[in-house]
């Protein structure tokens, strides 16, 4: 609903002029002469239809409408003036927020916050996790990885990776009764499904993989479902089963040896969405930003030249 309030001139002089008791001073504070505050005054007064205040020989006081409106009055310029500092600072700050997917936060980025932190130790970073697409300038966001098909016209893009999907599991299962070493044993294990979050009918699925590796026969849909892709990595930390997972997010756990990657890397699929970093056109050129996109995109490669490495051999070397 539409807020009807009078000039926001009037309002200003008459705040002034109630904490000064003076239309002299008042002016002072405004750069305007006593008049200018005088006139303005008189506007509120007909705007609103009551006397704000008594104009005696050489000094002011307040009506009850006066001394009724000043307090709320002066509130409200003290929250104006807090919130623009507040925008202000934030604009200038030496943090960076950036919003992620708590799954990106949790296996990819945080891991390497810290060299962040190392060549930029002017910058600190505060990390947003959550599914949710925000408002960059509602929620004071600076930048945002986001996972999709790169379709972001009034954004500023970078490809941070060209993913890939892949399956994973604990090196358990090749010790299993049924040890998993093709594809074809896939119908003796447990199959991870992660809920994607982008579009359904393009979204990376066991269904999708089992049929581009041309393998018949396995029931594509059995297992239980995540809506994090962590909660299926995790469930294949653990034995659980074997999740089809994008290879940013898994590969510190296969660098590490806690996940393999079973079958031959061949079997390594493209997916239709990428990992991609966003910001407002004219917040590019603040340097907590400048930092943060220099140094995420230096990362990224070093992440891309790690990759190569799973695709080679099937395990990072």
């Amino acid at each position: 609903m539409a807020r009807r309030l009078p000039p926001l001139n009037s309002l200003r002089a008459f705040e002034s002029a109630a904490r000064h008791l003076s239309f002299t001073k008042a002016g002072a504070e405004l750069n305007v002469t006593p008049a200018a505050v005088g006139l303005q005054v008189k506007t509120l007064e007909d705007s609103l239809g009551v006397k704000l205040f008594r104009r005696l020989n050489r000094a002011l006081s307040l009506t009850d409408a006066g001394k009724a409106l000043n307090p709320l009055l002066s509130e409200g310029f003290d929250r104006l003036a807090l919130a623009v500092a507040q925008v202000e600072q934030h604009q200038e700050s030496g943090i960076v927020t950036v919003s992620v997917t708590p799954s990106f936060a949790a296996k990819w980025l945080v891991p390497r916050l810290d060299a962040f932190r190392r060549a930029y130790p002017q910058f600190d970073v505060r990390v947003d996790a959550t599914d949710r697409r925000v408002d960059f300038q509602r929620d004071g966001v600076d930048m945002a990885v986001r996972y999709g098909r790169g379709h972001y016209p009034e954004l500023h893009k970078d490809l941070l990776f060209e993913e890939k999907v892949l399956p994973v599991c604990s090196p358990k299962l090749l010790e299993d009764p049924t040890p998993l070493r093709r594809p074809e044993d896939l119908k003796h294990h447990t199959l991870l499904h992660c809920d994607w979050r982008v579009d359904q009918d393009a979204a990376p699925s066991w269904g999708m993989w089992l049929l581009a590796a041309g393998i018949e026969g396995i029931a594509s849909d059995r297992g239980p479902r995540f809506s994090m892709e962590t909660l299926a990595v995790q469930a294949a930390l653990e034995g659980h089963g074997v999740a089809l997972a994008p290879q940013a997010i898994v590969q510190d756990d296969l660098a590490k040896g806690r996940l393999i990657q079973p079958f031959d890397p061949s079997l390594i699929q493209d997916s239709q969405f990428n990992y991609y970093l966003v910001c407002p056109h004219d917040g590019m050129d603040r340097p907590r930003i400048e930092a943060f996109r220099n140094w995420i995109l230096g990362e990224a490669r070093k992440s891309e030249t790690r990759t190569d490495g799973i695709e080679e051999t099937g395990a990072v070397t």
